[in-house]
Parts: structure tokens; C-alpha cells; sequence
């Protein structure tokens, strides 16, 4: 029995494939070294909480730590730090850039 597959529906689906590992990893990357020279995902956390963050989530991503939370203005954001100096590098909100660090 053969399957026929639409070519619209092949199409998006070869589109989906091929898109999918670029949407892996974010806009911004940081060249940080070992590991073993970040500071932690903890500590980024309790530094962005005393600045008047508030933090939901956070991981690694492109080298750099992701934040998704609140500023302290109270914008919902995906904020990007550097994991060594825990410097802020990006901040976006919906799709509109509220900060970039330049060269970055």
C-alpha cells in the first residue's frame, strides 16, 4: 500500500526540519570559556532578585544564560547574561529589543 503524502504538507514539513535546529539556540552567543570558570545559574538568579528581577526560568543557552522573567519596570522579557561576569547582554520583550549590549 503506498502513502501519499500532499507536497504543500511535505514541503512544511521538510521546512519544519530544517528550521527547527537554527530556533535551537538563541540570538546571542558568548564565547565564556570552561565551564568551570561560570558563575552559577543561582547566582545570576539572586543577583537579578535583588536588582528586582523576578526570574522563572533560566538555562544555558548559545554559551550564555538565559532569563525568562519579569524586570524590574515589570515587562515579561528573555534576557541573555554573560555566565562569567553575569553581565547583562540582551533583554527582549515580545520580539522588540529593549537592550543590547554592543558587539553583541
Amino acid at each position: 500500500m503506498r502513502v501519499f503524502i500532499p507536497l504543500s504538507l511535505a514541503a512544511a514539513a521538510a521546512v519544519a526540519l530544517v528550521s527547527a535546529p537554527a530556533s535551537a539556540t538563541g540570538v546571542i552567543k558568548c564565547k565564556a570559556g570552561p565551564v568551570s570558570g561560570w558563575k552559577t545559574q543561582d547566582e545570576l538568579t539572586k543577583k537579578l532578585t535583588k536588582e528586582g528581577w523576578t526570574v522563572r526560568k533560566s538555562k544555558v543557552d548559545g554559551g550564555c544564560y538565559e532569563v525568562y522573567g519579569s524586570t524590574p519596570e515589570g515587562d515579561r522579557v528573555e534576557a541573555y547574561f554573560h555566565p562569567v561576569t553575569l553581565e547583562k547582554l540582551y533583554v527582549a520583550r515580545r520580539g522588540e529589543v529593549l537592550f543590547r549590549k554592543q558587539g553583541y
